[in-house]
């Protein structure tokens, strides 16, 4: 009878994926998802229930995680868990539980104006003197339509 080991994971990066290259040529992409569940308790009160989990992709699927996975980023993983199991200095045996990407999905990133762009504190990056708008009392009559900028489409790697 054959074994099953495969898992789908929905979440958001907790910090931006990063690129590795233990050795010539082999590239692996190490990044850590977080993954929120929900639920009511015994006492009918609202639960967040948090979990994070390492995930590791490697070849083509580590270059296009280190371009696509920034933090806080929607993804979808398929993958398999892994075990790595080692001794230490003094004897004692350690293991590490983690995910090993076979399939990424990252969600869309949302659309926004070009003129409420924010930096990363959440504020506008600029004044409005800066940004070159005039004063209410010059502006024009005629409002013109404002462009949208697309901060990255969905993609998919199979």
């Amino acid at each position: 009878m054959n074994q099953l080991n495969s898992l789908i994971l929905e979440g958001n990066l907790v910090r931006d994926a990063v690129l590795l290259e233990p050795s010539p040529g082999f590239k692996k992409c190490v990044f850590t998802v977080g993954v929120n569940r929900f639920y009511k308790n015994k006492n009918n009160e609202d639960v967040n229930e948090v979990s994070f989990f390492d995930i590791e992709g490697y070849g083509k699927i580590a270059e296009y995680c280190e371009q696509k996975g920034k933090k806080g980023r929607g993804v979808r993983v398929v993958g398999r868990l892994k075990q790595d199991v080692w001794k230490n200095t003094e004897g004692k045996s350690n293991s590490r539980i983690y995910v090993v990407a076979e399939h990424i999905e990252y969600k869309p990133a949302k659309k926004i104006p070009e003129d409420q762009e924010t930096s990363e504190t959440g504020k506008n990056s600029f004044s409005p003197e800066q940004k070159g708008l005039k004063p209410a009392s010059q502006l024009q009559a005629k409002l013109q339509p404002q462009k949208e900028k697309v901060l990255v489409e969905e993609e998919a790697v199979f």
